[in-house]
């Protein structure tokens, strides 16, 4: 648990630095920051949790080793795959959290956190507007505000409309809000007037108005179920069945990314246990060596590197050619195959190191 939080907030805060933005430029509270970020905690579990019990393993039965106490259980009978067995039940154990937090918990989180994600940056409601500034509040269109009072309404409002560069817009308003539109966010100004310069004449249009309306539809403007959901953010049965046909938004490229997606929720929560076993293999088989296991253990920090370089290559050669999806659960339980036939059988490893 200590190792898993620590890495946790490591991963945390360099991840976090990402999103300061929001509260600089997109004017998000504390609290939201915190929110959104806070949701990326599942995610960075699925590759914290298999990697901090490997260290946890790696450094009991090393000190237990070093403590000569492997020795004496050894001596009283115990083979490897029984000394093996607390460490393998734990790992047992972090699997099932590990197809929950795959299988439910990540689509949940990363769902919440691209909403929540969509309304920081596309909502011009939510912003917050500077008094006496220029606010840049979307490409194009800047707003100053006098004073905001805390119901929401804008005093002194002055809005520059250059989305169109042969149609620049600006208008001025008593008072003013910004509001959520059915197509996007809008600003509702009341007593003031329209200026509007036509290109090439320069002559200058002036409306008066008592209520006018201006629309701001964002680049990824739209309503939020226009959004483009991942496949991170989608259920483990949508990723199994969607064809390319049912969406107009999913491509081909898509569909095998979902299908890539799926296979490796179902297959990574059983890294816990294949890399537990790994590094069994290493410390429990062999002779005792009063210098220490540290050729040992280099060698299986080396395996895990090697293990997470087959897990990713083998996911990101998927996406290429579904036909080679079967590579991602190969890259999970082959190490773990192995590394099981080595506690059950230490003279296999010994054999092929004599060979050698």
């Amino acid at each position: 648990m200590l190792v898993t939080v620590g890495l946790l907030c490591i991963l945390w805060l360099t991840q976090s630095l990402r999103f300061i933005d929001l509260i600089v430029n997109e004017g998000a509270s504390v609290g939201t920051f915190l929110s959104l970020t806070g949701l990326l905690l599942p995610n960075f579990l699925i590759f914290v949790l298999p990697i901090s019990l490997f260290g946890v393993v790696l450094f009991s039965y090393n000190k237990l080793n070093t403590d000569r106490e492997l020795v004496v259980m050894r001596a009283a009978g115990l083979s490897p795959l029984g000394l093996a067995r607390p460490a393998l039940l734990l790992a047992g154990v972090l699997s099932l959290a590990g197809w929950f937090l795959t299988l439910y918990a990540v689509p949940e989180s990363v769902r919440a956190f691209r909403e929540m994600q969509w309304t920081v940056r596309n909502d011009v409601g939510r912003l917050l507007i500077r008094e006496g500034a220029f606010n840049t509040v979307m490409p194009g269109v800047t707003v100053y505000v006098r004073s905001r009072l805390a119901s929401g309404v804008l005093q002194g409002l002055l809005v520059q409309d250059s989305r169109k560069p042969e149609q620049t817009v600006t208008l001025m308003a008593e008072r003013g809000a910004l509001l959520a539109g059915e197509h996007g966010p809008r600003v509702l100004m009341v007593n003031g007037n329209r200026q509007e310069v036509t290109t090439g004449t320069g002559q200058m249009s002036l409306l008066y108005f008592d209520s006018y309306t201006l629309d701001l539809k964002t680049s990824g403007g739209g309503e939020k179920s226009d959004r483009f959901r991942d496949a991170r953010e989608r259920p483990l049965s949508e990723l199994l069945t969607i064809q390319s046909g049912s969406d107009a938004s999913v491509s081909e490229n898509d569909i095998h990314r979902f299908r890539v997606e799926a296979h490796q929720r179902i297959a990574n929560p059983l890294s816990a246990v294949s890399l537990t076993l790994v590094a069994l293999a290493f410390l429990l088989t062999g002779s005792f060596d009063r210098r220490g296991s540290g050729k040992r253990l280099l060698f299986a920090v080396g395996a895990l590197v090697l293990v997470e370089i087959l897990m990713i290559g083998s996911g990101n050669m998927a996406v290429k050619s579904l036909m080679l999806i079967p590579l991602i659960h190969l890259s999970v339980l082959l190490p773990g195959g192995l590394a099981l036939l080595v506690l059950v059988r230490p003279q296999v490893l010994r054999y092929l190191l004599r060979r050698k």
